[in-house]
C-alpha cells in the first residue's frame, strides 16, 4: 500500500514565505531556503513552493530562488506560480524542481497541460485547483458544488471544480493540488466534501489543501476525503504542529505513513 504524504507549503511573496486566511491578510512566515532545510530534516515527504503573486503580477517565478531551495532539499519539490509555457517548465525543472504546478495558465490554456505532460511526463505536471463553494451550497436540497478561482483567488472562472479536475486529468495531469478557498487558513479542517468529490472523480493523486488545524484533520483528509497527500503551511511554519506528530496520529489510525527517523 502506498504511503500517504505530508507536505509543507511555502507560499512566497517578494522572496519571503507568507501566510494568510482565505488568500488575504498575508503575514511573514520566514525565509524559504531556511524553511525548506528545516522541513527536509523534520521528515516532510515533499515540499510545495508557490510564488503566489506571480500570475496576478504577470511575472515569472523566481528561478534563482527555486535553485537555492532545491539545493537544500532531498525530497520531491514542486514549484508553481506564473508558469505559462513549456519553456518555463523546462527552466524550473532544470533549476532543481521535481514537478511544476499549473493553475491560472492551465485554465487559460488547457493545451499547456497536454503539451507539458507529453514533454516531461505526467508525473511532473501538477494541476492546482483553487476552489470556492458556490452560494447555492447553503441550500440543503442541492448537491454541493465548487467554482474554480484563478489569479491567486482573485478571479472567478465559472468552471466547476470537479469537471475541471476531470478535464485536467484527461489532458495529462499527474496530480491535483486541491485548495479550498473557504477553509484556507481557518484551521477548522479540510473541506472533506470537496476532497471526496474530486478524489472520486479522478484516478490520480489528490493533495488536500486549506484548513488544517490539528493532526486529526490530516487523518480525516486521508480516511474520509480520499486524499493521497495533505498540505499545510502556517501550522508548520509557526511551530504549532510537528510533522512527526501528524504522522504518529495518522499511523495510529492505520494510515500508512513514512516514519520520521
Amino acid at each position: 500500500m502506498l504511503t500517504k504524504r505530508i507536505i509543507p507549503c511555502l507560499d512566497v511573496k517578494d522572496g519571503q514565505v507568507v501566510k494568510g486566511t482565505n488568500f488575504v491578510s498575508l503575514r511573514p512566515a520566514g525565509d524559504p531556503v531556511e524553511l525548506a532545510k528545516r522541513y527536509n530534516s523534520e521528515g516532510a515527504d515533499e515540499l510545495v513552493f508557490l510564488d503566489i503573486t506571480a500570475s496576478v503580477e504577470k511575472r515569472r517565478t523566481i528561478v534563482e530562488l527555486v535553485r537555492r531551495v532545491a539545493a537544500e532539499v532531498f525530497i520531491p519539490f514542486t514549484v508553481g506560480g506564473g508558469i505559462n509555457s513549456v519553456y518555463e517548465i523546462q527552466e524550473i525543472l532544470a533549476a532543481g524542481a521535481d514537478k511544476v504546478s499549473l493553475n491560472t495558465a492551465a485554465v487559460k490554456n488547457p493545451a499547456l497541460i497536454a503539451d507539458a505532460s507529453k514533454r516531461f511526463g505526467s508525473q511532473a505536471i501538477v494541476v492546482a485547483i483553487d476552489a470556492k463553494a458556490k452560494s447555492e451550497n447553503k441550500s440543503l436540497e442541492t448537491v454541493p458544488s465548487w467554482e474554480v478561482v484563478v489569479n491567486g483567488g482573485r478571479t472567478p472562472t465559472g468552471l466547476d471544480a470537479v469537471a475541471w479536475a476531470r478535464k485536467a486529468k484527461s489532458l495529462g495531469a499527474g496530480e491535483i493540488l486541491l485548495t479550498s478557498m473557504d477553509c484556507d487558513g481557518t484551521k477548522n479542517g479540510f473541506d472533506l466534501d470537496l476532497c471526496k468529490a474530486v478524489s472520486s472523480a479522478v484516478n490520480i493523486p489528490i493533495i488536500a489543501s486549506g484548513g488544517a488545524g490539528k493532526a486529526e484533520d490530516f487523518a480525516d483528509a486521508f480516511s474520509k476525503g480520499g486524499a493521497d497527500a495533505a498540505l499545510a503551511a502556517s501550522l508548520f511554519h509557526y511551530n504549532e504542529l510537528a510533522i512527526s506528530t501528524v504522522k504518529e496520529c495518522c499511523a495510529k489510525q492505520g494510515i500508512p505513513m513514512r516514519c520520521v527517523q
